[in-house]
């Protein structure tokens, strides 16, 4: 019989592995958008628009991911959400009709939001609270590795067999991993014959929780709105830079396709880094509290924000590495309160609708960033976009810092 610790490394692995392969059939449309231009005479607008009916509906299926994991579990959110995405990532290479390719980007939205809830949803039932800032932490570059590689690869693909070739390989990487999900996956210990995980500070929430994990206090909905208004912000940024990185790189610098796919993984490559560091330190030095440690970085991702504004703006060498303390400094903060804090923000069985609401809220952020900055890209450059995203991590920074306040008067306890 395998024992907790054989299953803990088989569960952390393929929902590493799954949440980075979603990556896959997520980032071809953003490393794409210079050939859309070209090909089909899409404009920065068009791409920002066809970029939102994705996210709207990557918004309104996080909510649904949240509720459907909490009554039907995890694996039913990977095993379903991963196919289906794989799916339509792969008809999207053969689409050339707007209407039709925003339609399938929406779909495809509803099925990447089975990723994130499903993988925290399964990680709580497995690791105790004291664990999970470092576990969540090398476990959360996924989508940091994800994002790396799946930008890689779809601009190494671009570049060789053009958009439908893109696309479909992307798919089969995505299929590969849900192969992985459906041997390793399981919900809780019990599914697989052991006992059920022992964790004295889980326990006494979960008791008072009530039998059902269903007890919404009004403390608790006011500290996962913070939260969740704290990832609004974050998700502007994160997708801001996934979504336009490669498109300015190839507009404002004369990049060629593969060379602007290639430097745009700088953000997502000191990612790695950053939330490793960020996890580590809240286990260790933080003592389990997310909110200080992602206070810290915020405040570094400001500074860098301003880098990017005035250095940035007009030297490819300034922007690079804007862009990459950009990435070391969002990613730790992202990881954990998206991560480890929306499973210690409330009971052990409340987890996966905390981490879909949150994360729900901070897609909206995601969905904003593409309407807005297509049309200010179109009328003001890159300099306003720049300025924006300062002011967004400003508003960041104030979210965390009421939320450490909160923690003080002992009305959180993040």
């Amino acid at each position: 019989m395998s024992t907790l610790s054989t299953w803990q490394y088989r569960v952390f692995g393929s929902t590493w592995l799954a949440y980075a392969a979603y990556y896959f059939c997520r980032k071809p449309f953003y490393m794409a958008k210079p050939l859309l231009t070209e090909q089909f005479g899409w404009d920065a607008s068009t791409l920002g628009w066809l970029g939102s009916s994705y996210l709207i509906a990557y918004t309104v299926g996080q909510f649904i991911a949240g509720a459907v994991g909490t009554a039907r579990g995890p694996r039913v959110l990977l095993v379903v959400g991963m196919a289906l995405t794989a799916a339509v990532n792969m008809s999207l290479g053969f689409v050339d009709n707007l209407w039709t390719f925003g339609a399938l980007l929406a779909v495809n939205g509803l099925a990447q939001a089975t990723g994130w809830s499903g993988g925290v949803g399964t990680m709580a039932s497995w690791f105790k609270r004291r664990q999970r800032g470092t576990v969540m932490g090398f476990w959360a570059t996924n989508f940091q590795f994800g994002g790396v590689a799946a930008s890689a690869f779809a601009a190494w693909a671009l570049n060789r067999y053009g958009i439908p070739g893109t696309f479909m390989a992307a798919s089969w990487v995505t299929l590969a991993a849900w192969g992985v999900v459906l041997l390793w996956q399981r919900d809780r210990p019990e599914d697989v014959g052991l006992p059920p995980l022992v964790d004295e500070e889980e326990d006494a929430a979960d008791a008072a929780a009530g039998p059902e994990g269903d007890v919404w206090t009004r403390q608790l909905v006011t500290n996962i709105a913070l939260m969740g208004t704290f990832y609004f912000f974050i998700k502007f940024i994160r997708y801001a830079l996934w979504s336009w990185a490669p498109y300015l790189l190839r507009m404002d610098y004369d990049l060629g396709i593969d060379e602007a796919g290639y430097l745009s993984t700088l953000f997502d490559a000191a990612g790695i880094v950053g939330v490793i560091v960020a996890g580590v330190l809240s286990d260790g030095l933080f003592r389990g509290r997310r909110a200080g440690v992602s206070f810290l970085f915020v405040a570094a991702m400001v500074g860098s924000c301003v880098l990017l504004a005035t250095l940035g703006r007009t030297d490819l060498l300034w922007f690079s590495l804007s862009l990459a303390l950009i990435g070391f400094s969002l990613y730790g903060p992202d990881a954990l309160m998206s991560g480890a804090g929306a499973m210690d923000v409330g009971s052990r069985r409340q987890a996966v609708a905390a981490a879909g609401v949150i994360n729900g809220m901070g897609s909206a952020g995601s969905v904003l960033q593409d309407i807005v900055l297509g049309s200010v890209l179109e009328t003001s450059g890159s300099g306003t976009v720049f300025a924006i995203l300062l002011a967004s991590a400003l508003c960041a920074l104030a979210c965390l810092g009421a939320l450490l306040v909160r923690n003080r008067r002992g009305l959180a306890d993040l």
